[in-house]
Order: structure tokens, then sequence, then C-alpha cells
């Protein structure tokens, strides 16, 4: 389902890949033939301002929103299972669901970030596609909703896959659990969490693990992570994630 790689591309960190394949994406969403002409619209305007906006101002804005906090955080699990050892066993799992469809990851990603889901799905039959989909709508209830009260057009691409779902959202009560919500990526909430890191890997100076907490357990996970080839990319053969990680990397 090419709509998929599309919403796979959307929610990737902004590169110059992305913004050269405009076309093909705006292709892609109008000969669509499941998503409402309503979130159609939404969609392309959000690909012209991915597309034609500055990709300095892009990746900063992509970084404040997805990579400050957990509240929009990309990797599924991490609103399920939070730093819970059942995340461990949710990601192996997920490796195995990819694995035993002949797909193998070719970027330094973890297997429940919602991208790489994505690229996934594209590849398997509608009503899989929508099970998976129904599974995660709470999730992607919860994602839009945050982004939509920060401001952030990426809301669009939740609310699609929330369509393709087919599961309704009282959005109403969305909104009141957000506005609830305590914010995770002020300045103040940012340093509160440093502080416990930096509390946490003290006290586990003399254990056999010498980084705890969060950043070390995603830095773990992520040098643990094998890679897997992503065949049929859209658009492009080298993926805004392959850009991502070595940027990462370098």
């Amino acid at each position: 389902m090419q709509l998929l790689k599309v919403l796979a591309r959307i929610l990737e960190y902004p590169c110059a890949e992305l913004q050269t394949a405009k076309d093909a994406m705006v292709e892609a969403v109008l000969e669509d033939s499941r998503l409402p002409r309503k979130n159609k619209e939404q969609l392309l305007q959000c690909i012209d301002r991915l597309c034609d906006g500055d990709l300095l101002e892009l990746e900063e804005a992509y970084t404040g929103i997805f990579d400050k906090g957990r509240a929009t955080s990309l990797l599924l699990f991490e609103h399920v299972h939070g730093e819970s050892r059942d995340r461990g066993q949710a990601m192996v799992d997920l490796m195995e669901q990819y694995r035993a469809n002949g797909l193998e990851i070719d970027a330094k990603e973890l297997p429940d970030y919602l991208p790489l889901f994505l690229e996934y799905l594209s590849t398997r039959p509608w009503e899989e596609i929508r099970n998976w989909l129904e599974d995660i709508h709470h999730i992607l209830g919860l994602l839009g909703e945050r982004l939509y009260q920060r401001e952030s057009f990426y809301h669009v691409a939740m609310d699609s896959l929330l369509e393709l779902s087919g599961r309704k959202t009282d959005r109403q009560e969305l909104a009141r659990i957000v506005a609830s919500e305590e914010r995770d990526d002020t300045p103040e909430a940012l340093d509160k969490v440093w502080e416990e890191e930096m509390v946490k890997f003290v006290d586990d100076q003399g254990s056999s693990c010498s980084t705890g907490g969060v950043v070390g357990q995603r830095r773990r996970e992520l040098e643990q992570t094998q890679t897997i080839h992503l065949s049929d990319h859209l658009m492009t053969d080298v993926t805004p994630a392959q850009a991502r990680a070595a940027v990462r990397d370098a």
C-alpha cells in the first residue's frame, strides 16, 4: 500500500531526499482509494510544507516535537510498556514478525519505530494492515491529539492512520486527557529527567551495567538492533531513517 509508505516518509526525519520525492508522494496520495478526501487534502498540505520548506527549520521543528520527552515518541512500545522488560520481549516478537515475512531492517532503528512499522505494513494485505492499525489505534489517537495541541502539522499523519484503522475515537475525551497531562518537553521537565539519569548512572557504577536509565537502555537497544533490509522503498533507495542514523553515528 503506497499510502503507508508516504505516511512513513512524512513521519521520518526531514531530508533532501524527501523533498525531491514530492511528486511521487503527491501521486500516491491522489491515487489512494481508501482515504477520505478531507484527509487527502490535509496530507497534501503537509507534503507541501515538508517539501517546500527550509530544511534546517524543518529538522529543528522535528527534533523539538519528537526527540524531547516521551509523550510524542514514535517508538510504539514506549507508550505501552514504558521501559519495562515487557517492551524488550515485544520488540523481539515484532522483529520475528518482520523476518517471518521476509523483511530485514537496513536502518539502525528499533523495530517499534512507527515509520519502520508502516514500511512493513505497506507490504502486507489490506485486512492485515487494518488489523494492525486497529490494534494501535489508541496510541495513534493520543499521539495525534498531543501533536494537535502542540500545533504540529504532523498530527494529520496520525489522523489518516486512524481513518485507515476504521476505529472512531472520542476526540473530546482525548482532548481532555491530553490537556490534563503535564508537558514532558519543557526545559524544566527535561532537566529533571537528566538529573534522574545522572543519579541512576552514579548508582549503577558498581553494577554490571555501567549506563542506566532511559539513555542507557536505548543505547543498548540500538547496539543490539540487527540490520534489516526493507526492499521496494518508495521513491528513493536511501530512506530518511538511514540518513538520520548516519548523522547520529557520524
